[in-house]
């Protein structure tokens, strides 16, 4: 043996003379692999991970999986080079020159889509195999297809398909695998995809996998004449191919040259040895290799054990099983379940399955169990032994059995599904099924088999000779297959089955397959079919309606033979019918449940609808009127609601004609169309005839005092008061009271808290209001007062949120900016003795802040340590060690630091001088400090700093953090350059992100996504290339959230970390309770760790604990938010199992309809959307937008109008005016019909003049993006038609602003030149330069606007904004080139100019040429809004 590694005569050979080499070895008799010839290179990074990790029941030959001690980051995979032997380098062969037919190198935008479809495919891939460790085959072809349509597949897509096509398909025989491989490979070479030696390694992997017998020498050939390089993952592939054959030769040929290249031998390529040895029958040398191994200073680990196990298997030698399971216990070495499950496969191919069951009893029954479990079942049934199979499922059933609560266990469906889908013998599955239900896991086994039968196009008659009832919809999958034969074979099965046909399938699937009824009724006739009267004329009548032949409906329900039959029957189709063709004559003119039939027709038509179909609607409610049909008040409002935001006013009072006021109460119908009044005005004049009458007058004086409030008229308001004193409740006074405070009144909200006590000494207010007061009586020195309404929200019961604790810690830092400390301590004494809040950083940090204001830093140091004293807690202390620093008291700071050591520890005092010496510019000593031995990371720690940058804009010591950083033990390297590059978008610095991206390439880093996209973004913005491929998505981040769920997603993903052997999971101890795993799954949920916190449930449930309903849906949010649709669902089954009722929450919801939107999943959203309004529950702004924009890219404008029809119930969501108009026209435009959109358009400015304010500059930026020059000149033409005819002038204006934003100027003119009036259009020119001046780069934008249209505004306000732009950008020599033209034009700035012109000329080390206001930003941008608000008022009064 020791020949064979270090003995065996080497020679300097090159690798393109290997293939010869190998030709003088033994071949193997098999068929080489067709592979065509291909050229180039690809720079895709192949995606790592668990897709490519080994599933249970595959060969092992090749499998390189080494357990490394600690945590091992994908950006650190470098260092692990030399002692990882299943990590290589990845090597290209440089291609001298192109031969051949090569496709055109894809495009930008081509580029961006294989990304973004590359994102797509490894988030399904993920998925799946994260909740069952396999991919289906339907799965695997979708995403081919999907890949191919794009006609440039990139690199790393062909990586992600060749590796899915081993043992990930355990559904699928190895002959398809193999078929299915050569297919995909085929294919996109075909469309141009360049190979390089990670796909020929991949495809290596999956011949391996899939048992394929080839020649290796053949292979290196293939590789040659394309001229690429392999690499040592190449030779160690081989050598498994070789040993799966028992071909030593061979594999000591590869073994010499891997020798002459100073390639490592891993243990890898000993396992492969081991197979190979027992297979050439040398069981001696196989078990000798292990001593080899040692000899060669490689300690055997699992795999070389599991290699040794699998070759005892193959000769059904279990003693020898035993006792080498025995020895690796002994030698602490860990097998998990899914390493035994590799035997009991080995056992059951070689006929050995009768000592399965003693190597079940080995297994530990860890977490992931089940699926894997599930798939050696899988991988069995595949391979003809469905008997072991099902005694594999029943060793792990039991445990299920254990958790289960429902009443019909349904255990085994993925079991009866595959042995139905591999046509195994009836009488088998027959058997399984009695089993199963015999056994109570599964309640109706044969039923369900039918099923599955029936959707795989394979019937049967074992239910019926069971017993059991047959239901219609089982044969739903056979109307999909029969729909061209008018679905006759599927009744007549059905008939002879004596199964009745029900409406749902007369109507869904017969009637609509025939041109009419009659013509329906004679073919079935004629096939022999009876059908049940009753059910055909319900058919009918639904399909009638659905028709919208209304008529013919009224004339089929007018018939004395008609059977009683429910309107909610056909209730749908008849709105859909209505609608469709909205006829008014004698249809539909039954009272019975007409009410709520009109609220729902009125509600599923859209404003567009309703606008053009009045005066029809109106005849309908005439007609209605006239037949003395009624409708309740509830019914009214609702329609009156729906009409009202329509703004069809005339139409409430049609409807108002049907109301029985009578029967509801009502005198008069002042009462319900008073919302179409002044509401102001209505209620003061309700509130004078009151008073004159010398009725009560409270509630109306209520509302006033609310709406005078809601306008900040304070004056008024206290009028009101004194003059309808005797009227005021104690919810007017207190919002009197809240209306002092905001104008900072303190005599008056004190005299009116007084009132209220008089009047009702048991009165309260509600927390704010209390604080509010509290505030304001301190700020105006009212102390004491202060003190006691503090002591009367404790009497009062008064409770604390969040908010209001955060105006009270405002409150406290008022004082501290007065150097106040005896206030400070007196309300933080009274706030902690009463209860009324816990002692946090925040409520303590004003009273160390009130010193440090006033650089006392003793008293600030005394201060700190009686805050800890008392309250345990140490706000400001970074703050404090800065000012001891700077100020250089090394005795005060020795002191200051002796005690955080003491409080919390050597390691977090070092840290918090470490962030000192770095704000202060003490990079050496920090430097010192960081290099400190045995200091680690504390992620939380270095965010904290890194955020506080951030935010100060302070970019050295955010810097030096990072390069100091590189070293540190366990930091995530990732994500300090992330926060570096946060930093450089603020401050628009595209020089020094192109500096951190060189660093990080210095540092063999591999970027997360969302740091390339974030870079991308930078060097985009400054119009620079971008040197790398941009991961794109196409859906936003809800605004102001984090990237910290996308951020965690990447990290575990198990597709871009494949998972170590032993896992030491992060769970609680094993006396845990339910508590302590609440606990720490909502930890782990708040930290973004999705799949730690979904495995910790898991693990609960196992243990058969039940939590409450929070950690559930915070778990299944935090699933959500990471995109993992699948086991958020999983999550919300075992909730619903555990708990009766449970139901996602609004957020949950919101989540899920984003991440179905993402997914392409329109109709799942849309069924989220309607299950979430059915229970009450608000989408968010952001959810429906996402899904109307999603419909609109699929061109389904039908499902946005009965979007938006679900949406108007809600009245409180503020979406914009324009998503539906802007994304139904889009939809149009998607489905290639141009000339709805235009008429949509136009039709919505022609027909009401108040739309002439909404824009329609969504659309035209998408068309412009897309390049749609046919829809442009349609657009165009439409906007110039309504300017220029029906003085419509915003299309036109969004169309000039739209040139003018994305620099086509030219056009921006010409349009100007056919439409004049754009250039009055003033006010949205305004608009469109205020956006412009918030985001960075768009100077040019705005001098171009005022170039194009010089008097749109002031001379002050255009240069006021450039100034701004120019601070943004840092563009010093702008700024002072406008500077000194406002100088020479006697253009005067205002305050806040100048301080933005200070600004920029003392960071260009100039001496500014002006007095700089001395106030800070805020109290200028303040003041100059205040002064704007306050030169409008005139205007609008």
């Amino acid at each position: 043996m020791n020949t064979l590694v270090s003995s065996i005569a080497l020679w300097p050979v090159t690798w393109l003379n290997m293939a010869a080499l190998l030709r003088s070895a033994r071949l193997l008799k098999c068929s080489p692999a067709a592979l065509l010839q291909v050229f180039g290179n690809s720079r895709h990074v192949p995606a790592a991970g668990r897709l490519y990790s080994e599933a249970v029941g595959t060969t092992r030959a090749g499998l390189c999986v080494q357990t490394v001690p600690g945590r091992l980051n994908v950006n650190s995979l470098s260092s692990y080079r030399s002692t990882l032997p299943c990590v290589s380098c990845r090597q290209y062969g440089v291609v001298p020159e192109q031969r051949g037919l090569v496709k055109d190198e894809p495009s930008v935008a081509v580029r961006s889509k294989q990304a973004q479809q590359f994102d797509w495919a490894l988030a399904k891939l993920d998925s799946s195999v994260r909740r069952t460790g396999r991919v289906t085959k339907t799965l695997l072809l979708r995403i081919f297809h999907d890949i191919c349509r794009t006609g440039y597949p990139s690199g790393n897509q062909a990586l992600l398909l060749l590796r899915s096509c081993g043992s990930l398909l355990p559904e699928v025989p190895l002959a398809e695998r193999i078929e299915l491989s050569q297919q995909i490979w085929d294919k996109l070479q075909e469309l141009g995809t360049t190979y390089d030696v990670s796909h020929y390694n991949a495809l290596l992997k999956t011949y391996l996998q899939n048992e394929f017998r080839f020649s290796p020498t053949d292979f290196l050939t293939k590789m040659e004449s394309a001229n690429v390089q392999p690499n040592r993952v190449t030779y160690q592939r081989l050598i498994a191919a070789y040993c799966e054959v028992g071909d030593i030769e061979g594999a000591s040929t590869i073994l010499g040259f891997m020798k002459s290249k100073d390639l490592p031998i891993t243990e890898a390529v000993f396992n492969s040895l081991v197979t190979g040895h027992a297979r050439a029958g040398d069981m001696d040398s196989a078990e000798g290799i292990l001593s080899v191994m040692k000899g060669a200073g490689i300690e055997p680990g699992p795999d070389t054990y599991l290699s040794l196990l699998n070759v005892y298997a193959e000769k059904g030698d279990i003693a020898k099983i035993k006792q080498t399971l025995e020895t690796v216990e002994n030698a602490d070495i860990l097998l998990m379940d899914r390493d035994l499950m590799q035997v009991v496969f080995s056992l059951t191919k070689a006929s050995h399955q009768q000592h399965v069951p003693e190597i079940v009893e080995h297994m530990r029954h860890e977490r992931g169990y089940v699926p894997d479990a599930m798939n050696l079942c899988l991988s069995l049934i595949t391979h003809g032994h469905e008997e072991t199979a099902f005694s594999v499922l029943k060793s792990f059933t039991g445990l299920l059995v254990e958790s289960q609560t429902s009443d019909s266990p349904d255990l085994g469906n993925f079991f009866l599904r595959h042995c139905a889908n591999m046509d195994k013998p009836v009488e088998n599955i027959v058997g399984f099924c009695k089993d199963l239900k015999d056994s109570g896991l599964h309640s109706s086994p044969l039923q369900f088999t039918l099923q599955c039968a029936l959707e795989a196009k394979k019937t049967g008659e074992s239910m019926k000779e069971e017993g059991l009832p047959l239901r219609p919809h089982y044969f739903c999958p056979l109307f999909t297959h029969y729909q061209k034969d008018k679905n006759i074979p599927a009744l007549r099965a059905m008939q002879e089955l004596g199964v009745a046909s029900d409406v749902d399938t007369f109507s869904i699937y017969i009637l609509p397959s025939f041109p009419s009824v009659d013509s329906a009724r004679t073919s079935l006739k004629e096939a022999g079919i009876d059908v049940d009267g009753n059910i055909l004329i319900a058919a009918e009548l639904r399909t009638e309606a659905s028709r919208g032949n209304l008529a013919g409906l009224f004339s089929l329900m007018s018939s004395p033979a008609l059977p009683n039959i429910d309107l909610s029957a056909f209730r749908a189709s008849l709105i859909s019918g209505f609608r469709g063709k909205c006829q008014i004559g004698s249809s539909l003119l039954f009272a019975e449940n007409v009410a709520y039939f009109l609220y729902n027709l009125i509600d599923s038509l859209n404003e567009t609808e309703v606008h053009s179909k009045e005066e029809q609607i109106r005849e309908y409610f005439g007609l209605l009127k006239n037949m003395n049909i009624s409708i309740s008040l509830n019914i009214f409002r609702g329609i009156r609601n729906i009409l009202e935001s329509y703004q069809v006013p005339e139409l409430v009072k049609d409807v108002l004609a049907l109301v029985d006021k009578k029967g509801n109460g009502l005198e008069a119908d002042a009462t319900l169309l008073r919302g179409l009044e002044g509401k102001l005005s209505f209620l003061e004049k309700t509130l004078a005839e009151l008073k004159a009458e010398g009725k009560p007058a409270s509630s109306t004086l209520k509302k006033v005092i609310t709406v005078l409030c809601a306008e900040e008229k304070l004056e008024r308001a206290l009028e009101l008061k004194t003059q309808y004193e005797t009227d005021m409740t104690p919810a007017a006074y207190a919002t009197l009271i809240n209306l002092c405070c905001r104008h900072d009144n303190a005599e008056e909200a004190l005299k009116l808290k007084m009132e209220l006590a008089r009047k009702d000494s048991d009165a309260a207010l509600d927390a704010q209001k209390y604080v509010a007061l509290v505030r304001v009586l301190s700020k105006h020195g009212k102390l004491e007062e202060a003190i006691d309404m503090l002591k009367e929200m404790k009497e009062k019961d008064v409770q604390l949120r969040d908010s209001t604790i955060g105006l009270l810690t405002l409150t406290m830092n008022t004082a501290a900016m007065k150097g106040d400390a005896n206030t400070i301590r007196r309300l933080q004494e009274t706030i902690f003795t009463l209860g009324l809040a816990k002692p946090s950083s925040n409520l303590c940090s004003p009273l160390i802040a009130c010193y440090l204001e006033s650089e006392n830093y003793a008293g600030a140091f005394d201060a700190t340590v009686e805050v800890q004293k008392q309250y345990n807690q140490m706000p400001k202390i970074h703050d404090l060690i800065c000012g001891l620093v700077e100020k250089g008291d090394a005795e005060l700071l020795q002191k200051v630091m002796e005690f955080l050591s003491q409080e919390r520890g050597e390691m977090m005092m070092l840290y918090d001088l470490y962030f000192a010496f770095l704000q202060t510019g003490r990079y050496k000593e920090a430097r010192k400090i960081i290099e400190t031995p045995g200091l680690r990371a504390r992620p939380t720690r270095l965010q904290w700093f890194a955020e506080k940058c951030i935010a100060a804009q302070q970019m050295e010591p955010l810097e030096n953090m990072v390069d100091m950083t590189v070293k540190l033990f366990e930091c995530d390297r990732d994500d300090m350059y992330h926060y570096l590059l946060r930093l450089c978008k603020e401050t628009n610095d595209w020089q020094k992100a192109e500096a951190t991206w060189m660093k990080m390439q210095e540092e063999n880093l591999a970027p997360r996504e969302r740091t390339l996209r974030l870079l991308a973004d930078i060097l985009k913005n400054n119009d620079k290339e971008v040197p790398f491929e941009v991961p794109e998505v196409w859906f936003e981040e809800v605004k102001g959230q984090p990237e910290m769920f996308l951020e965690q997603e990447i990290k575990s993903s198990p597709m871009v970390q494949a998972a170590p052997r032993k896992r030491v999971a992060a769970s609680p101890p094993k006396e845990a309770t339910v508590d302590d795993y609440r606990l720490k799954l909502l930890s782990l949920c708040k930290k973004g760790k999705a799949q730690e916190a979904n495995d910790i449930l898991k693990e609960a449930d196992s243990m058969g604990m039940v939590l409450s309903p929070a950690p559930y849906d915070t778990l299944i949010k935090t699933l959500l938010a990471s995109g993992n649709i699948e086991d958020a669902m999983a999550v919300k089954n075992i909730a619903t199992d555990h708990i009766p009722g449970f139901s996602l929450s609004d957020n949950a919801n919101n989540l899920l309809i984003i991440s179905q939107v993402k997914r392409c999943q329109m109709k799942d959203a849309m069924g989220t959307l309607k299950g979430m309004l059915q229970a009450d529950q608000v989408p968010t702004q952001l959810a429906i937008t996402r899904l109307v924009q999603g419909l609109a890219s699929e061109g389904n404008s039908q499902d946005i109008q009965e979007a938006e029809a679900l949406v108007k119930t809600l009245g409180s969501i503020k979406l914009s005016s324009m998503l539906f108009v802007n994304n139904t026209a889009l939809a149009h435009i998607k489905n290639e019909d141009i000339d709805s959109a235009v008429e949509l358009l136009e039709s919505f400015y022609i027909q009401n003049t108040e739309n002439q304010k909404s824009s329609i500059s969504f659309v035209f930026r998408k068309v412009l993006d897309a390049n749609n020059d046919a829809v442009l000149d349609k657009l165009s033409a439409m906007a110039e038609r309504l300017c220029n005819h029906f003085a419509s002038y915003r299309a036109a204006t969004d169309l000039f602003l739209i040139y003018l934003d994305t620099g086509r100027t030219e056009e921006a003119k010409f349009l100007l030149q056919r439409c004049a009036a754009v250039n009055e259009q003033k006010d949205t020119m305004f608009t469109y330069m205020l956006r412009a001046a918030q985001q960075p780069g768009q100077a040019a934008k705005i001098k171009a606007l005022s170039e194009l249209i010089p008097d749109f505004t002031e001379k002050e306000n255009i240069f006021s904004h450039l100034v701004k732009c120019y601070g943004l950008d840092k563009d010093f020599s702008s700024a002072k080139a406008l500077y000194e033209r406002m100088q020479a034009e006697g253009v005067k700035a205002d305050e806040l100019t100048l301080k933005r012109l200070a600004l920029l000329y003392k960071e260009a080390g100039e001496t500014v040429p002006f007095e700089e206001p001395p106030e800070s930003f805020r109290f200028y941008a303040d003041k100059l809004n205040k002064q704007r608000s306050e030169s409008m008022e005139p205007a609008n009064n």
